[in-house]
This record gives structure tokens, C-alpha cells and sequence, in this order.
């Protein structure tokens, strides 16, 4: 069974949208795992203002959730209730600006941004090339990497808030710390701009392509994964203690707890977002028995747990 199909009352509301609203849509494309349930309704916008136009007509009591790249989501299997909006490539421009800014939309993979903000001779965003992610995803969780944040080179976000409102939210109001934001829960980040500094093009490339070999010599980023699985405790690596407990290689069910990078979970064809979250919360346990520090969750795990079909009928 299915959620209950929500486009009619879009349709009706929203004659004139521009972008595609999609019943009961499979969530797979959207989670690095591939693994989990549907969103009761998908919607991708065609602009800025095709999203301030959803937001203000939808019922307020419609939970709304953004994905991006979906590089450390992971769906559970009862699917997500509500509407989940997909950013498209208009929210994936960008641009280079004098005084070594560059603005970037929210759906923009931060590879690409590096890259960009390499060859126009900018320097301070070789870490994005080490996040397998989008800006918006960088910006909600202050992404980082190899010595480098979102904190260092922002200026401001601009988002469209739950209500439609547009709102523009300077550094300050990010309240960036470790690998977190204090921004609205509510926001929709759709672009952001950054301030690097001067630098060689050449030196800056070739940094981006030593990140790369470092990474894929040391994580298993050719393996249906969600990035860095826990946050690392302070004064510890979450890796070095998922070692020391004795989980890796470690599996439940269709999931592994990566041989090459135990921070990593690896999903096999036919693993279920439950066997991932189950392989998770066992390697947390365990840490917790060996160590006595308490690991946290650094992938979001989001919808409801399950199969849909026992959710028969269920709506916002």
C-alpha cells in the first residue's frame, strides 16, 4: 500500500506551479544507501519563486522536508510522510564575483563549487572536494573537511522559510559549530555566497586532486554509502573507536561496517535502511561498552520506520 495521494489538493491550490509534484515517489535516487520508502509527495521546483509559491499555498500542517544530494541520508523503509523538496539544476548555478566571492546555489555539489572557485584562482574551498555533498547540505550542517569548514568562507544564505518568506541569514545568524548550524529548522536554503581569498589556480587544483587520492585511498567512496556515519567525539575519532570496539567488517543483515573506513556503513543490493540503522545503533552500543563514550549519529536518518504498508492511509 501507499500514502494517500496529496496532488489533487496541490493542483487545486497551486493551478499555475510550475514544477513537478509526484505522488508516493521512490526516495532510492535521493539516498547514496539507494535503500528506503517513498515521500508521500515529491515536489521539484522550477525557481525561487515556484517554491515561495508551494510553501505559502500548501496546508500549514503539511510536514515539508529538502534533500539534496542525499550523500549522508538515509530513508527509513516506512517511507517519509508529508512533502519532500528535490532542488533541480536551477538551484545548481554558479558564479563567480569580484573580490573573490563566489555565490553558488544550494543545489550545487560541492565539488563542483571547489572546482570553479579553483580555476577562477580563489582560494579557501579545496576542503568542499572532500565532501560528497550539495551546498545547501554544506550549509545545514557546516560541512567540513581536511582542515577547512562552511564557517570560514560564509557570508550569508538566502532561504525560503516554511511559510513562503524569503529570508537572507548573515554568518552571525548561521551559529555555525562542529559539524552544525543553529539556522531555522524551517529553512530552505536555495543559494549561498562565499568570500575565499587570492590564490595560484595550478596550486589550488593540484590540492583538490591530492584530496581526492586521499580519499580514495583511505574511504570507500566507490560503495553505496552515507559518508561519515558518527561525529567524532571531541578529543577522540569516531573511526579509531568503532576499531577498538571490534566492529569492523561487522554485519547485519545487507549492511557492513566499512573494512577500509570503520566510520563508513556500507549498503549490499538487498540491504533495507533497517538493517543500516540497526548495523549503526550496534556499533553504538559497543563503543559505549568498550569506551563509555556515547557516539552521535552524524548521517540523518529520517521517515518512518517500517514497511508502507502497514501505513496504510496515513497522512500529514
Amino acid at each position: 500500500m501507499a500514502f494517500d495521494d496529496l496532488t489533487a489538493i496541490v493542483r487545486e491550490r497551486l493551478p499555475d506551479l510550475k514544477g513537478p509534484v509526484t505522488a508516493n515517489a521512490s526516495m532510492k535516487p535521493f539516498s547514496w544507501f539507494r535503500t528506503g520508502g517513498p515521500a508521500q509527495l515529491l515536489f521539484e521546483p522550477a525557481d525561487e519563486a515556484d517554491l515561495v509559491a508551494f510553501l505559502e499555498k500548501i496546508p500549514a500542517d503539511w510536514p515539508v522536508m529538502p534533500v539534496g544530494l542525499g550523500s549522508n541520508l538515509l530513508v527509513r523503509d516506512g517511507g517519509i510522510p508529508g512533502v519532500v523538496i528535490k532542488l533541480g539544476k536551477t538551484f545548481g548555478e554558479i558564479e563567480i564575483l569580484p573580490d573573490h566571492l563566489v555565490r553558488a546555489g544550494a543545489g550545487a555539489p560541492d565539488v563542483k563549487v571547489a572546482r570553479a572557485a579553483a580555476e577562477a584562482g580563489i582560494a579557501g574551498f579545496a576542503f568542499l572536494r572532500g565532501i560528497p555533498g550539495a551546498i545547501g547540505g554544506a550549509l545545514r550542517m557546516n560541512g567540513g573537511a581536511y582542515g577547512g569548514e562552511v564557517t570560514d568562507v560564509l557570508v550569508e544564505a538566502r532561504a525560503v522559510r516554511r511559510d513562503g518568506r524569503v529570508a537572507v541569514l548573515d554568518h552571525a545568524a548561521m551559529g555555525f559549530g562542529y559539524r552544525h548550524s543553529a539556522a531555522p529548522e524551517d529553512a530552505i536554503f536555495v543559494s549561498a555566497l562565499f568570500r575565499g581569498m587570492p590564490g595560484d589556480p595550478a596550486a589550488l587544483l593540484a590540492a583538490m586532486d591530492e584530496i581526492t587520492r586521499q580519499r580514495s585511498a583511505t574511504q570507500p567512496v566507490n560503495t553505496r554509502t552515507g559518508g561519515s556515519t558518527f561525529r567524532n567525539p571531541p578529543g577522540h575519532s569516531a573511526w579509531k573507536l568503532v576499531d577498538q570496539a571490534g566492529c569492523r567488517g561487522l554485519r547485519i543483515g545487507g549492511a557492513q561496517v566499512s573494512e577500509l573506513h570503520t566510520n563508513f556503513l556500507i549498503a549490499s543490493p538487498g540491504a533495507t535502511s533497517a538493517d543500516i540503522e540497526e548495523l549503526g545503533e550496534t556499533v553504538r552500543a559497543r563503543v559505549k561498552a568498550a569506551s563509555g563514550i556515547e557516539l552521535h549519529w552524524e548521517i540523518k536518518r529520517v521517515g518512518l520506520k517500517g514497511p508502507v504498508a502497514e501505513r496504510q492511509g496515513r497522512t500529514p
